[in-house]
């Protein structure tokens, strides 16, 4: 009898691939849901071990390649596929970029080079972000390009037969614009110009381009200056229509405002500036007082009365932010009828300012003080180094009044500093120039006696102002709360690169502790005077600034760390510092009772100024390196000595001793081993003879090119001394 055969069982085994493809169902028709490996087996009805953990292994595998995201620890989700966001690009010097999102939420996004498309630096734009990789940070693709933060260009024009190239900077803008012969406007091959992009379709190809204005000859001074500035955006002429409106403010005082005004005319008062200045921001009263106390008065040029807000002149100083200090130049923040005329407090001339007067005994310490509005007289206009000569000499006009702010301003020293102030004081180098802007040479200017008098009367007026405001408080029916005010903040240093700096020093023998924040400041003050005339005292005092953070403008007052002061504003230079007219409107605001201002408003202005603020100086360095390499562009072949001021992972930065020019020795160049940068210890470290170049070294270079376009001095090493 044959026996029939047994119906075989149904095996209830998936191929992995099977498996996959039924997950993705899963998350694909329940987008929203988050899901664990049990609810995932219960679903597909994957009750043995092994496809359970089968299940496990490809959650992961899904996590890590992008399809899920985690939402808990054991729970998954769909990664959507439409996550896009809205940011800044910060641009990296490789080319690549990070999307710092506007509204603050979420981390940066990494966009490679190529995804970049023809986004810059500073552009907002649109990205879509890719499928996060586990472990790894979120990058993404620019799919728009939703604001330029600029569209003008400035170069070098290279012209062939058919048409011309707008050679840019590549760390601004890394295409030349094409631009054709009939929109050359005039330029002339080797020129200096700005250009414009026209239509920029494909990102792989240059821009087309057109030129707005022809700045002059290549090497030529003014069109090299007028490039600088071009290159960071700001203005180098004012608008006709801005300097109309400065012609039209009458400079006569009327009667009636000089009655609303303490009247200062009859005081002894003098301006001390530098030699070349024609904007006088601040002058200096003083009086002895019946009590036998000192009145001291910090009278500051009152812009804000012949500056009214949302006027042109306005829109146009708010725009700038600052006047820029370029080698051979100032582009003042205002229009010189105001700025060297109406505004500034010149000799012999009724000037209306804004003051804080103080009273002070003979040890410097503050009795009272009064801040409101006046009109002066200035009588004398002396510069440093004539109010030097005086407190050297005790000669001089008004030698008794100088000796006497002179004694005051020393005594206020000596107190801010056993306060915890840091007492920077770096060597400033200037070139001597001729009438076409050649560099003959370069000179020192050192921070005297009368340029520290001058700076005590300020930082005190600017402290003593921020206090008016900062302490008075006003209710608001949920707690007391500071009014609205423009600081001048400077936060802590930040402990890791702090630490480094401290690493850095004990190399050098030095004894420096920051585990204390509060004694860092003091620790800080004890090396610097002990490096005084050290081989090491400049790379010393260059890592120590460093170390500490950036000074800006807020509402939020964190107070200023450099100076050690709970409370500190900018008050005292109007006509070149925006901020300073912020101070002074709310002041005024404030002194007549007002409420306080919209807090969101002013912190926006307080980084646009704090922006524009960095811009200047980044464009005074280019101007100063452009300086540098033509002043050494004629000794190419000579040596100097030098040390070591900088290394970074392409080679080593010297400063010579001579003259403060500072160019690099490459890695290339260092031939006699394989080297390699090593941050952590500011050095270059040879691999087979670990040989190191290391910050603070001394050196002697020889000049080997100073390249103009680049703005680049190249030193071949000759010997480490």
């Amino acid at each position: 009898m044959t026996g029939k055969k047994k119906p075989k069982k149904k095996r209830n085994t998936l191929k992995k691939g099977q498996i996959v493809n039924l997950i993705q169902g899963v998350f694909n028709n329940n987008p929203k849901r988050s899901y664990n490996y049990k609810q995932i087996s219960t679903f597909l009805d994957l009750k043995k071990p092994v496809m359970k953990q089968a299940v496990v292994q490809i959650l992961y595998e899904m996590l890590d390649s992008g399809f899920l995201t985690e939402t808990a620890k054991g729970k998954f989700k769909l990664l959507s596929r439409n996550k896009y966001i809205i940011g800044t690009v910060d641009a990296t010097k490789s080319g690549a970029a990070y999307i710092v999102p506007e509204d603050g939420d979420g981390d940066d996004v990494f966009v490679s080079q190529q995804n970049l498309k023809s986004a810059l630096n500073g552009d907002i734009v649109k990205v879509q972000c890719f499928a996060k990789k586990r472990g790894k940070s979120q990058e993404g693709e620019v799919l728009e390009i939703i604001e330029r933060k600029r569209d003008s260009f400035v170069g070098r024009i290279e012209m062939s037969d058919n048409f011309a190239f707008l050679v840019t900077d590549n760390r601004v803008m890394f295409k030349d614009l094409f631009i054709p012969l009939t929109k050359l406007n005039g330029a002339t091959n080797g020129q200096l110009a700005i250009g414009r992009i026209t239509d920029w379709k494909d990102h792989n190809k240059n821009p087309f381009g057109e030129i707005i204005e022809v700045l002059g000859d290549a090497g030529e001074n003014n069109a090299e200056m007028h490039a600088i500035l071009a290159e960071f955006d700001l203005p180098y002429h004012y608008p006709e229509k801005v300097v109309a409106a400065a012609e039209e403010i009458p400079e006569e005082i009327p009667e009636e405002e000089i009655k609303k005004r303490r009247d200062f005319r009859g005081i002894t008062t003098f301006t001390i500036d530098p030699k070349d200045a024609k904007d006088f921001d601040d002058a200096l009263s003083l009086q002895k007082l019946e009590n036998g106390n000192w009145e001291v008065g910090v009278h500051i040029a009152d812009v804000t009365h012949y500056v009214t807000p949302k006027s042109i002149i306005d829109k146009e100083g708010y725009d700038r932010a600052t006047s820029v200090y370029l080698v051979d130049r100032v582009v003042p923040m205002l229009p010189e009828r105001l700025s060297n005329g109406i505004c500034s407090l010149r000799p012999n001339e009724d000037k209306l300012c804004f003051s804080v007067v103080f009273e002070l005994d003979e040890s410097a310490n503050l009795q009272d003080y009064w801040i409101g509005r006046t009109i002066i007289h200035s009588d004398r206009r002396f510069t440093y180094e004539e109010a030097q000569t005086t407190i050297e000499t005790g000669e001089g006009d008004y030698n008794s009044d100088i000796l006497q702010l002179d004694g005051l301003a020393k005594k206020l020293r000596k107190k801010r500093f056993q306060s915890g102030a840091i007492s920077f004081e770096r060597t400033e180098v200037k070139f001597e120039i001729d009438e076409t802007g050649k560099p003959l040479s370069v000179f020192f200017k050192e921070s005297k006696d009368a340029n520290k008098l001058i700076e005590e009367f300020m930082l005190l007026a600017n402290k003593k102002v921020a206090e008016f405001i900062g302490k008075k408080e006003i209710s608001n029916g949920k707690g007391d709360k500071a009014k609205t005010f423009v600081y001048r903040v400077h936060n802590n240093p930040d402990p890791e690169k702090f630490e480094n700096f401290a690493r850095f020093a004990r190399k050098f023998g030095y004894d420096i502790n920051g585990e204390d924040p509060d004694k860092i400041s003091g620790t800080i003050n004890r090396l610097l005077k002990d490096v005084e005339g050290k081989k090491e005292q400049n790379i010393i005092e260059v890592l120590a600034i460093r170390t500490m953070a950036k000074a800006v403008y807020s509402t939020k007052n964190v107070g200023h760390y450099g100076l050690a002061f709970k409370h500190y504003s900018h008050f005292t230079s109007p006509i070149r510092r925006y901020p300073d007219m912020m101070v002074h409107r709310l002041l005024e605001h404030y002194l007549d009772g007002g409420r306080s201002i919209n807090q969101e408003k002013i912190e926006e202005q307080c980084k646009h100024c704090s922006k524009m603020e960095l811009t200047a100086s980044e464009a005074e360095r280019s101007s100063i390196k452009l300086k540098q390499v033509e002043f050494l562009k004629d000794r190419v072949g000579e040596q100097f000595h030098g040390v070591i001021s900088g290394v970074t992972e392409w080679g080593f930065y010297v400063e010579l001793d001579d003259n403060k020019c500072e160019g690099m020795v490459s890695m290339r160049s260092l031939d006699d081993d394989y080297y390699s940068f090593d941050e952590e210890n500011y050095c270059i470290i040879g691999r087979r003879k670990n040989k190191k170049f290391q910050l603070g070294d001394p050196v002697r270079i020889q000049v080997a090119n100073a390249n103009l376009v680049k703005k680049q001095l190249d030193f071949e090493l000759i010997a480490v001394l």
